[in-house]
């Protein structure tokens, strides 16, 4: 069962695309316009026979969550919100974050009135451009003492047209990166709770357009040198590496943690393009753009594949583990690095024992 005819409406033409104008400098590359090739997936990594075409119900299809929690930040629109109705298809328990309450609200209420939903969901606000809300619901999520079988961290931004900072830090890498990563700190140890728990982080290609020193410590705020696509890279860059940093801390254990890249899809991500960027995708995205149901089967299939139960610290593209094409995407040293400059950063926002 698909969302209703109104929400897709909503979605290809309020939304115009989620990696919008991204559309144009993807669309120039090969290698998303013909078939996966095999010198780009992992050696000896488990393969999938689904593709770029695969949608998150066929990537489940078979698999019971019923028992199963599964939080997802940004829930109430795009992947997050198809990914949150597959999960709860399948029968997961849904802890729904969006920016707030109502909003995730909403959007479960949607998932539960539709046909063929077997699960329940909770919603929580999780405002990510906000370290004290951000605090506020892992602490909300901590109280449910569950055990959290997958980590979605789904939510983003991209294409500020303007330099915008919080705490006096950019803000695609404030949203996209540092509120993930105060609330995956607070909540790790329910993630390691679960039998088999997975954190899955949704990056992006865009992590080529991160500057050539992978991240600018030195320019943190943007003022140096602003451009949309460069800082919406770096912080997307940062999403790989926070996984890769987290799969080494985790190592040892039944947790896994790895990042995705979803493809060139309509949603809302797009909303902060020039309005010419919005008509344009809107009349001929549908020639290389992804659905939704396209969109959210990587980060469903990573989540869930019984097969991936001991893969970690890995990227995929269409739910296929593939070689990053920059170094700076499996730089362990960069990893390293960007967690101790997250932490003191955030160190007023996290657990008292990172504190």
């Amino acid at each position: 069962m698909r969302t209703s005819i109104r929400r897709r409406q909503v979605l290809a033409a309020g939304s115009a695309l989620a990696v919008s104008a991204a559309a144009s400098a993807f669309a120039q590359d090969k290698e998303k316009q013909e078939p996966m090739k095999d010198a780009l997936l992992v050696p000896g990594a488990v393969r999938s026979t689904f593709d770029k075409k695969s949608t998150a119900e066929q990537v489940t299809d078979g698999i019971d969550m019923s028992g199963k929690t599964v939080l997802i930040t940004g829930c109430n629109s795009g992947l997050g919100f198809e990914t949150m109705r597959v999960m709860m298809m399948r029968g997961a328990n849904v802890l729904g974050l969006a920016r707030t309450t109502d909003k995730a609200a909403e959007a479960i209420a949607q998932v539960m009135a539709l046909p063929g939903n077997k699960g329940t969901a909770t919603p929580f606000a999780c405002e990510l451009s906000d370290f004290d809300t951000v605090q506020k619901a892992a602490e909300a999520v901590k109280a449910t003492a569950k055990p959290i079988d997958v980590l979605m961290l789904n939510a983003g931004i991209m294409a500020l047209q303007q330099p915008e900072q919080v705490y006096g830090i950019e803000k695609h890498f404030v949203v996209n990166h540092l509120g993930h990563f105060i609330l995956g700190n607070h909540l790790i140890d329910q993630v390691k709770a679960a039998p088999q728990g997975r954190v899955v982080i949704v990056s992006s290609m865009g992590y080529r357009w991160a500057p050539e020193a992978g991240i600018e410590f030195d320019n943190l705020d943007g003022k140096r040198d602003y451009t949309p696509n460069k800082m919406y890279g770096q912080s997307k860059l940062a999403n790989g590496l926070y996984s890769l940093e987290l799969a080494k801390r985790l190592a040892g254990t039944t947790t896994t943690s790895n990042s995705i890249h979803p493809g060139i899809i309509n949603t809302n991500l797009g909303r902060h393009f020039p309005f010419y960027v919005r008509i344009a995708a809107s009349l001929i995205g549908w020639t290389f753009m992804k659905t939704p149901e396209e969109g959210a089967a990587t980060q469903s299939y990573v989540a869930t594949a019984p097969a991936l139960a001991t893969t970690s610290g890995l990227y995929f593209e269409d739910c296929n583990p593939v070689i990053p094409q920059t170094a700076n995407m499996q730089n362990m040293e960069l990893a390293a690095k960007l967690w101790a400059k997250s932490e003191e950063l955030t160190r007023k926002y996290l657990p008292v024992a990172q504190a």
